[in-house]
């Protein structure tokens, strides 16, 4: 459990946070994620030379540090963000697609059910 003083230091930093203007919000997003993001590919490449333990560890914590620390920044940036005309547009498209995906994959899933249910697998 937080102490009241941790717990008015974050208070404060988000605060601070939803007071940065779109392009300070953006240029705060990309620093971690420019940590996080090579650290994957690092990852991959540590467990291609053979290091299978220390592959893992390490793409691990990179998801890990992602979950925990650019998804909640991208939370507290991402109306910032979406006063960006262009980045506005790039996420209502990416929302798109994500939506067709998902209703191809029910509908797959719907006939194969019914496939299934019929006999016809």
């Amino acid at each position: 459990m937080p102490s009241p003083t941790q717990h008015d230091l974050r208070s404060r930093l988000r605060r601070w946070i939803e007071g940065l203007g779109p392009y300070q919000s953006l240029l705060l997003l990309a620093v971690p994620t420019s940590l996080v993001e090579p650290l994957k590919l690092g990852a991959v490449a540590i467990a291609g030379a053979g290091h299978w333990i220390t592959g893992t560890i390490t793409i691990v914590c990179a998801y890990a540090a992602s979950l925990l620390l650019v998804e909640r920044l991208f939370k507290i940036v991402k109306p910032r963000l979406l006063e960006l005309p262009w980045f506005a547009r790039l996420w209502n498209r990416q929302l798109a697609v994500r939506g067709r995906a998902l209703a191809w994959f029910r509908r797959t899933e719907t006939r194969r059910a019914a496939d299934s249910a019929d006999g016809n697998v």
